[in-house]
């Protein structure tokens, strides 16, 4: 396991598998820290699908490996939502 590496810079991931007792709760907060670190327009799947691959295995029912499985269902680079088109709608 590593820790500070291009998929987790902060180790933010890789710490959250060393508390103990930690809950979904708090590994939601990791996870949401963690996204927002990436990049703008970055694509999360690769890298959800990368750490998955360290640590869901040895940690299937880790807290962190279900918030990580919950991220890659929904994950997709970020689009911007919003602005005049979204209040008037397009014509």
């Amino acid at each position: 396991m590593k820790k500070g590496d291009g998929l987790d810079p902060k180790g933010l991931i890789f710490e959250s598998y060393r508390i103990d007792g930690i809950t979904a709760g708090e590994c939601r907060s990791i996870f949401l820290d963690w996204a927002l670190s990436l990049p703008q327009g970055a694509n999360p799947r690769p890298l959800i699908t990368d750490l998955l691959a360290r640590y869901g295995t040895d940690h299937a029912q880790h807290p962190m490996t279900a918030v990580l499985t919950e991220g890659l269902a929904s994950a997709g680079p970020a689009k911007r939502r919003g602005g005049r088109a979204a209040r008037v709608g397009r014509s």
